[in-house]
């Protein structure tokens, strides 16, 4: 399995509104993306007004992920709203390998 990670920061004021806005697009996206094992959504609160999202996607393998992201596998993938939250819009995901799972 490999773990696709992105990470973003909103203002604390909006982060529940970002929070409405990833469960009508991204992470519906990701569930009905064949290969996709699941999408784990963390957050937290970071220099003072800000919070910071983390995104983890589960997949099978990196044609899964292919399939969702197009042939620029480290490049993220935004929906043209995700400027009116965003803070900054790194261009990059990581992705780690799944060595032990218990």
């Amino acid at each position: 399995m490999i773990i696709r990670a992105w990470r973003g920061r909103v203002r604390s004021d909006r982060a529940d509104a970002y929070v409405d806005y990833l469960r009508r697009t991204g992470l519906p996206d990701l569930a009905r993306t064949p290969g996709n094992r699941g999408v784990t959504l963390l957050r937290r609160p970071v220099d003072g007004d800000l919070v910071e999202f983390d995104v983890r996607s589960h997949w099978e393998s990196l044609d899964d992920i292919r399939a969702f992201a197009g042939e620029e596998v480290d490049r993220a993938r935004y929906y043209p709203e995700d400027a009116d939250f965003l803070l900054e819009m790194s261009e990059r995901v990581e992705h780690w390998e799944v060595v032990d799972e218990r």
